[in-house]
């Protein structure tokens, strides 16, 4: 199903369609349904790295409690979607990155001892907000990336946190533990366990605790059913005066782009078919780097203005192949379609995160899709 703002939207692009269309509506109204379903007073905060289109964003940031951002590149874009508030992670941040998050007076997720170290250093007696990162040895729910809880680069060892310097004066903790778990019961249960290790390890480290960031991970499910439930997101109200902040990003952002890229040859071999587009995994590398078939939907296009035959197949699977001069260059396998030509368009919904801005984009260095925005938000 294609919403009509985007297929209207899509009717004025250009040929061959090759776009993202994006709807910041979709967006500003996860965030609503977020921020109800958490205690009152939890800050909901945008992982920029799922999407930094500056249009969404500046939707995002105006319904937003704030932007969570990994690079000085992030921390501008935040900085002009003027974000109320940001927080800085990133476990390679260089002295320019650093000496920018203080000058913004972002919350800066110090990644080990040597960076708040350098930090203090830069700050030059600037006033620094800094929340220590940590990889807990605590159980993670189920996703598809685990941040912590294993051998990783990312935080303190919780055996490491007293070699924090204690100028640093922290007041909370950065506790992101996991990517795309669809199971919310389990991450509410993962969220009150970082906020009670975070109670009894401040007091333990004398850290006066004002901010407990239990991270982002809410799930969305590419193929199939299943959906991250926020009606079982049952999350105890956590101490006076600790402010619980989470940072999802794929779930705000995914359901509120579609890429769409035209149909350019149909073709068959070794019996198989292959529907080979204008566009491919340079512009939305997920399904690769997954190793998953996203779903499409074919959008028909009856104008036709060439004199030869227009190819075109009817009930079979089809293999959703892009432009590249590779094999790997594959957004789908085998998906069964009742009817294709040359000239439809292919529509993937779900891709308004992690789509582009993870893609390798200069690859073979075809032209970039249209970005598109329909709707508008006050």
């Amino acid at each position: 199903m294609v919403p009509e703002p985007v297929r209207a939207a899509l009717s004025q692009a250009q040929r061959p369609v090759c776009a993202y269309v994006y709807d910041p509506r979709v967006a500003v109204d996860r965030i609503t349904a977020i921020r109800a379903a958490l205690p009152a007073g939890t800050r909901v905060l945008y992982a920029v790295k799922a999407n930094g289109n500056p249009n969404l964003l500046r939707a995002i940031a105006a319904h937003a409690d704030g932007l969570e951002v990994a690079s000085g590149g992030e921390l501008a874009l935040a900085l002009a979607a003027n974000a109320k508030e940001i927080a800085f992670a990133g476990p390679a941040k260089t002295d320019a990155e650093l000496d920018a998050a203080v000058d913004a007076q972002a919350m800066i997720h110090v990644e080990s001892a040597h960076e708040a170290r350098r930090l203090l250093h830069l700050a030059a007696g600037r006033p620094v907000r800094a929340a220590l990162r940590v990889n807990r040895t605590a159980e993670t729910p189920s996703g598809s990336h685990r941040m912590t809880g294993t051998p990783t680069p990312f935080g303190i060892g919780e055996d490491d946190l007293d070699t924090v310097p204690r100028e640093l004066n922290p007041t909370g903790f950065h506790l992101h533990a996991v990517s795309n778990n669809l199971d919310a019961a389990a991450h509410a249960r993962f969220i009150d366990d970082a906020v009670a290790w975070s109670v009894t390890n401040a007091e333990r480290l004398g850290i006066p605790l004002r901010y407990v960031n239990a991270g982002g991970g809410f799930g969305i499910d590419y193929t199939g059913d299943a959906h991250f439930d926020l009606d079982q997101l049952h999350i105890r109200k956590p101490p006076n005066g600790v402010t619980l902040t989470v940072e999802p990003g794929r779930f705000i952002a995914a359901d509120a782009g579609w890429y769409a890229t035209e149909v350019i040859d149909l073709k068959r071999n070794h019996g198989r078919w292959f529907a080979v587009l204008r566009g491919g995994t340079h512009h939305f590398r997920l399904p690769a780097a997954w190793g998953y078939s996203h779903p499409f939907t074919v959008l028909p296009v009856e104008h036709w203005p060439h004199p030869y035959t227009r190819p075109e197949v009817s009930d079979v699977p089809v293999d959703a192949t892009g432009e590249l001069c590779t094999p790997r260059d594959v957004l789908t396998r085998g998906q069964h379609v009742e009817r294709l030509r040359v000239g439809d368009v292919l529509v993937f919904a779900r891709t308004g995160a992690y789509g582009w801005d993870i893609s390798h984009h200069e690859f073979l260095r075809h032209p970039h899709p249209e970005v598109l925005t329909v709707g508008g938000v006050g």
